[in-house]
């Protein structure tokens, strides 16, 4: 479930590292495209356009927020008649043919924020077909149709068909669900140092890389969860038992083990790329503190979200809508208030990336008329306030009323 990741990014990803690479580098700062209007972020879209759409909107939805309608229309136009979602469509007045990518990814984040959003059903519905038309025979998925499984693919899918009220365990092709392909990715607890962690793929030889992205996402599709969870009860301790490893509860507990033990020290997890020193994965962090309350491994959750907190301020701006959502959906499921997140207001923030929310306009209008009654009403203005306060002498130079100035949710 690597939020920032691109169709291109994951594209290159295959080729050269066999795991998803981080979007945030791939976007132009100089969009080769218009921005659509009604569309989140300011990089180019060409590559994560409904994939950032999805999870601003899903995040919004989370935090209590009323999307805008014309951010909403514009998630739900990109769709194909087929069911599917491009990463982008320029000109959706243009049918979707054979030249067009479409991709699950794109997809299931749709299905995900539209089900949230509710009006939708219909949509969802078709897109849920496409999805299962597309299910391959190990019961996975991957980046494109018939393409070979992947775990961050298969996670994503799975969380889409919950959120659209499918029984993941009966989303099958040929006897085979979401579980089976997970099971194959999974690393068995006594025969590797990294034991319980998922692989993205299998390399050419069939052999197994733990990926922390990868086992984040491979954690919620074995728990049949989408991006948006809340923690779950508490568990077993974080260790890695083969003995459980046979069932999807014990996958879970098995990757949950891998990432508790990979943020132990440092509190976060590392992005190492080709030639590059390992710096830290501000993402796949997220993304791991999401799997650890889902699993109900709320306390060794504690120390990568105060990591975040404290050091994901400049990650989130640089990277923009989907990162804001990820963070949001860190905290969400660990049950912290978004809106005071190490200092920031991640719900502001997200909100700034895009058309202003139905719910903060008008909470904004009615803040405005409320402050000019005030400035008006004979006698209680907020000037005849400072006022009173300077003649009193009591020591506070003026008094501004701010109500509702500040963005509601």
């Amino acid at each position: 479930m690597n939020i920032r990741r691109s169709a291109a990014a994951l594209a290159a990803a295959t080729v050269v590292l066999g795991a998803a690479v981080p979007a945030a580098a791939t976007p132009s700062p100089t969009p080769s495209v218009a921005i659509p209007d009604g569309l989140y972020g300011t990089t180019d879209p060409t590559y994560d356009g409904v994939w950032r759409q999805s999870l601003a909107l899903l995040a919004q939805r989370t935090t209590g927020v009323t999307p805008a309608d014309r951010a909403v229309a514009w998630l739900a136009g990109q769709q194909c008649a087929s069911g599917a979602f491009a990463a982008f469509r320029a000109d959706t007045a243009k049918a979707c043919d054979a030249k067009l990518m479409v991709d699950t990814n794109s997809t299931a984040a749709a299905v995900q924020a539209l089900a949230a959003l509710g009006g939708h059903q219909a949509a969802t519905e078709k897109a849920v077909g496409w999805l299962k038309s597309v299910q391959n025979a190990d019961g996975g998925w991957g980046y494109t149709p018939g393409g070979a499984s992947d775990a961050n693919s298969t996670s994503v899918v799975t969380g889409a068909m919950a959120a659209a009220g499918e029984k993941t365990s009966e989303v099958r092709k040929g006897g085979k669900s979401s579980y089976d392909a997970l099971l194959k990715l999974s690393i068995k607890c006594d025969i590797d140092p990294d034991g319980g962690a998922f692989a993205y793929q299998p390399d050419k030889k069939g052999a197994l890389a733990a990926n922390a992205d990868a086992t984040a996402a491979g954690v919620l599709g074995v728990l049949g969860k989408g991006f948006v969870t809340t923690a779950g009860k508490t568990s077993a301790p974080p260790t890695c038992d083969p003995a459980t490893a046979g069932t999807p509860s014990g996958l879970a507990r098995n990757g949950s083990a891998y990432l508790a033990q990979s943020v132990h020290d440092t509190g976060y997890l590392k992005s190492a790329l080709p030639g590059a020193e390992d710096q830290p994965d501000y993402g796949n962090t997220a993304d791991a503190v999401v799997a650890l309350a889902a699993q109900g491994w709320t306390e060794q959750a504690k120390k990568p979200l105060a990591w975040l907190e404290q050091n994901s301020a400049a990650w989130a701006k640089q990277s923009g809508p989907a990162a804001y959502a990820q963070l949001i959906f860190a905290a969400h499921a660990m049950g912290t208030d978004p809106r005071h997140f190490g200092g920031s207001d991640l719900v502001a923030q997200l909100d700034a990336t895009g058309p202003t929310p139905q719910a903060t306009a008008k909470a904004t209008d009615q803040a405005a008329d409320a402050d000019k009654k005030d400035d008006s009403d004979s006698g209680y203005g907020v000037w005849w306030i400072v006022g009173v306060f300077l003649v009193a002498g009591i020591g506070i130079g003026f008094l501004i009323s701010v109500r509702g100035r500040k963005r509601q949710p």
